[in-house]
């Protein structure tokens, strides 16, 4: 089936998200749609699958003008989509989320149990998604695990044009593989796929054509073979980003010293963060490092071990204790634990730090919107109104907005868990200022982050964390991918050369 979006126009209150749009998908092609956050790729996408009615334009499938007013219809015409943000029912088996609505009926109208299993069974098998029993009630499985289920659930219904959304943020290296070979097979099939994707790797490994929207407009669509990675970033952002310089502000002065901590996932972790030092927590999926940045801040419980905070025996039995100790903590979970998503901009700037808003006795809006709108100008952020609900704002702006909660609160250790997850190239390099200087406003930065090139560039020191303990501490000239992954990975000696790891990509979560 052949794709032709031509000149797609989608207007919200105040702003002009799609401004002329046009796009085109070859079956069997891999096209994919590139942009920072807030350039219109998502918007365009909910047009193709029927959530938002263009305001004008026209949508051609083999030639031919459809209307798509809602999902279902974009389902007949053989549009999937598989969304950053997944839609799966927890309660339900895997099975009963794949099949939703669809399931095969008994003669009575019941729903089949047997022929449902087969089929997903079939199904799984199929995509080579393999550890997943259709029995299982999906809120047993792991991220990545709920990935899979979303794109295979996608997939149950053949469709000819499939639109992938970020399909790997949370996958590990074993399950992008599979996704990989999956997208392999459709082109093969002639299934057209139209894929976003902010890791630059999977773009080139993928794609045959790139299509780069900026600010609601398209800005090129190039064979991907005819494009480098800095210009294809050109056209995102409107200029080239260099590589951070790895000017260190590390002192002698230790910031935080954690010894032997032992907690429910990690035992006998020791480091030392000096003042305006970036330090690294690397390790696989599941190593721990979120736990311990969790026990640290108080969220999560310490069985033994010392921490002192300035010299100062430090424990934090609430993160409210910790706050008030000077450390705070920008989690992982962005949407479900870190932004308060219906709230608006300037309320989520203040909530750490409600004091500061106060006027006289008494919470004030005014001072609330003051401060916030110093941190929307200081930090970029991308909106028409403090006042807005931060729900509006894209994955990129919405980070921003919880690092700017922590600066209120002028911490000592700022945590900041995979703080660049599921945002675009150009806000990347805006917190990669902010940390760095951060850093050289003699902050200490505990780092945790599953992009080893983000890790090396920016950290003083990576310590190293395998199955809860610790690896292996690596100074910023010794700490390479290969060795930080043959860490991580148990190999207590990596073998420089010969090393199995040597040019590996892999997650580190």
């Amino acid at each position: 089936m052949q794709l032709n979006l031509t000149t797609i126009t989608k207007t919200f209150p105040g702003v002009r998200a799609l401004d002329g749009v046009s796009l085109d998908v070859q079956p069997g092609e891999v096209h994919a749609l590139c942009g920072e956050n807030g350039a219109g790729k998502s918007t365009l996408m909910n047009v193709l699958a029927g959530n938002l009615q263009p305001d004008s334009g026209a949508i051609l499938l083999d030639g031919q003008p459809v209307a798509i007013p809602n999902p279902q219809r974009a389902a007949e015409l053989g549009i999937a989509i598989v969304y950053q943000e997944r839609s799966l029912a927890d309660p339900l088996n895997v099975a009963e989320n794949i099949f939703a609505n669809n399931q095969p009926r008994t003669a009575l109208g019941l729903i089949d149990y047997p022929a449902l299993y087969h089929q997903t069974e079939s199904l799984l098998a199929e995509l080579q998604i393999k550890g997943i029993s259709p029995k299982t009630p999906v809120e047993r499985l792991s991220p990545g695990q709920k990935q899979m289920v979303e794109i295979a659930k996608a997939l149950s219904k053949n469709p000819q044009l499939l639109i992938l959304d970020e399909p790997t943020a949370s996958l590990t290296e074993r399950e992008t593989a599979v996704l990989f070979g999956v997208v392999k097979r459709l082109r093969e099939r002639s299934v057209g796929i139209v894929y976003i994707s902010h890791r630059m790797e999977e773009i080139w490994h993928l794609a045959d054509r790139i299509t780069v929207l900026k600010d609601g407009r398209w800005q090129a669509t190039r064979p991907a073979s005819e494009l480098t990675p800095n210009e294809l970033i050109r056209l995102m952002v409107g200029r080239d980003l260099h590589q951070i310089e790895g000017v260190s502000a590390k002192t002698d002065e230790v910031l935080l010293s954690v010894e032997n901590l032992t907690g429910a996932r990690f035992r006998d972790v020791s480091f030392t963060l000096h003042r305006g030092e970036i330090l690294g927590l690397a390790g696989l999926v599941g190593a721990g490092r979120t736990e311990i940045a969790k026990a640290i801040f108080g969220a999560d419980p310490v069985v033994s071990g010392k921490i002192r905070l300035n010299g100062q025996p430090y424990r934090a039995d609430h993160p409210a204790e910790a706050i008030r100790r000077g450390v705070g903590y920008v989690p992982e979970e962005r949407k479900s634990s870190g932004v308060f998503l219906e709230m608006p901009v300037a309320e989520n700037v203040v909530s750490a730090n409600l004091r500061a808003a106060v006027a006289g006795r008494w919470f004030s809006e005014k001072k609330a919107a003051s401060l916030a709108e110093g941190f929307r100008e200081k930090l970029r952020i991308a909106t028409p109104s403090v006042r807005q609900k931060a729900v509006n704002l894209s994955g990129g702006n919405q980070q921003k907005v919880v690092l700017s909660r922590w600066l209120l609160t002028n911490p000592d250790v700022l945590i900041v868990d995979e703080p660049t997850h599921g945002i675009d190239v150009g806000a990347k390099f805006e917190v990669y200022q902010l940390l760095r200087q951060l850093a050289a406003e003699g902050k200490g930065i505990l780092l945790i982050s599953s992009e080893l090139p983000e890790l090396l560039a920016l950290a003083d020191t990576v310590v190293v964390i395998h199955q809860g303990r610790l690896a292996g501490q690596l100074s910023r000239a010794e700490a390479t991918e290969e060795r930080v992954l043959a860490l991580a990975s148990g190999l207590t000696s990596p073998s420089g050369k010969n090393s199995p790891f040597e040019g590996a990509t892999m997650d580190i979560g």
